[in-house]
C-alpha cells in the first residue's frame, strides 16, 4: 500500500476548487492508500492573520475535511504545528537547499513581488513543505498544477540529502486528478479560482447557499458566440463550467457538451449538478460544527500517530548529519 500525503492551509472558507481538485479526491486515496492529511497552520502564518482567526479557521478546516468524507479510522487527519518535527527538519533542510533554488520558485515571485519588507517564512516555505512530506516518507503526492514545482524542490532536496547522508528519505512522486484539477475563477477564467484574489463573484465556497451558489454560475462569464463546446485555449469560460459539471457528476466535459445548445441550460445544470453534489458535505458540516470537543479529540489522535512517524524519520535525519542523539 503506498504513502500518501497532502496538505491544506486554514484560509478560511473552502472553495470549489480546493474540493475538486483536492479534497474529493483525498477521500478515494484515504481508500487505496496508507493516507497522511495535514493542516498546515505554520504555513498560514507567512500571511497577515489574527491569532483567534487562525484558531478558529483551523478548526474550521477541519471539520470541513471530516465533512468531505475523511475518516480517522482510515487516515490520519492532524494539525502541522501540533508535530514539532516539522520546524526541526526544516533546518536541517534549509542546511541542504540553496537560496538560488528559493529564488526561483514562482509562488515566491508573484507575492513577494520584490518587495523589501516580504516575510522570510514566504522565501522559505516551499522547504517547510518539503519536511511536511519528507518526514512521512511519502510515495505519492496529490498536487495542483501550481505546486509542481515545489514537489519537484522536494524531490531535488530529498535526492541532495540522501546522496550526501545515506538514504533517509522516500523521494516522493506528485499525482494529479485528471478531472477537475484546476477549477477557474468564474469571472476571470485565465486565472484559477482563489481565495487570495478578491472576486466575490468568481469563487464559490462550498459551505455557501444554494441559492447563493446558482446566482454566481448565472453570472459566469462565457462568450459571445453560443456554441457550446469544450475548448479552454479559445473558450475558457465555457470550459471551466463544463469541468464543473464533469467533476460534480463524474462524467467528462468533452461528452457533456453534446448534451447543450445554449448556455443558459448548462449553466442551470451546472448549479443544480454542484448544489446536489455539496448538500451532503454541508450536512455533516453542520453536525460537526455543534460539537467541535469531538473534533478537537480526533484532531489529537491523528496528531499522535503522525508524531509517531515523524520522530522516526527526524531522528534518522538528525543522526546521518551528526547530531548528537538526546541522552
Amino acid at each position: 500500500m503506498p504513502r500518501v500525503l497532502s496538505g491544506i492551509q486554514p484560509s478560511g472558507d473552502l472553495h470549489l476548487g480546493n474540493y475538486f481538485g483536492a479534497v474529493r479526491n483525498w477521500v478515494a486515496d484515504q481508500e487505496r492508500a496508507d493516507a497522511f492529511y495535514c493542516i498546515v497552520d505554520l504555513h498560514a502564518l507567512t500571511t497577515s492573520i489574527e491569532p483567534g482567526q487562525l484558531r478558529r479557521q483551523t478548526v474550521d478546516a477541519a471539520c470541513v475535511l471530516l465533512a468531505a468524507g475523511l475518516d480517522p479510522n482510515q487516515c490520519t487527519l492532524f494539525v502541522q504545528s501540533h508535530v514539532p518535527a516539522h520546524q526541526q527538519l526544516t533546518w536541517l533542510l534549509e542546511c541542504t537547499a540553496t537560496v538560488g533554488e528559493l529564488r526561483r520558485m514562482t509562488q515566491f515571485k508573484d507575492k513577494g513581488g520584490g518587495q523589501e519588507t516580504v516575510r522570510v517564512g514566504l522565501f522559505t516555505y516551499p522547504v517547510l513543505m518539503a519536511a511536511d512530506i519528507l518526514l512521512y516518507n511519502a510515495d505519492q503526492v496529490p498536487v495542483g498544477d501550481d505546486q509542481r514545482q515545489h514537489l519537484e524542490l522536494t524531490r531535488e532536496i530529498a535526492i541532495r540529502f540522501n546522496n550526501r547522508y545515506g538514504g533517509v528519505f522516500t523521494v516522493p512522486e506528485a499525482t494529479i486528478p485528471k478531472v477537475g484539477a484546476r477549477v477557474m475563477d468564474l469571472q476571470h477564467p485565465e486565472r484559477k479560482m482563489s481565495k487570495s484574489v478578491s472576486s466575490p463573484l468568481g469563487t464559490v465556497g462550498i459551505l455557501e447557499a444554494p441559492e447563493e451558489i446558482e446566482r454566481k454560475i448565472k453570472k459566469a462569464v462565457t462568450d459571445t458566440d453560443g456554441e457550446v463546446r469544450y475548448d479552454p485555449e479559445s473558450k475558457p469560460g465555457l470550459a471551466n463550467l463544463l469541468s464543473l459539471l464533469a467533476a460534480s457528476t463524474d462524467g467528462r466535459p468533452e461528452q457533456l457538451a453534446e448534451n447543450y445548445d445554449r448556455y443558459g441550460d448548462l449553466k442551470k445544470d451546472v448549479a443544480a449538478a454542484l448544489i446536489e453534489a455539496l448538500r451532503p458535505l454541508r450536512e455533516r458540516y453542520a453536525e460537526l460544527d455543534a460539537d467541535r470537543g469531538e473534533v478537537l479529540r480526533l484532531l489529537g489522535l491523528g496528531a499522535v500517530q503522525a508524531r509517531e512517524v515523524a520522530n522516526e524519520t527526524y531522528a534518522r535525519a538528525a543522526d546521518a548529519v551528526g547530531l548528537l542523539a538526546e541522552p
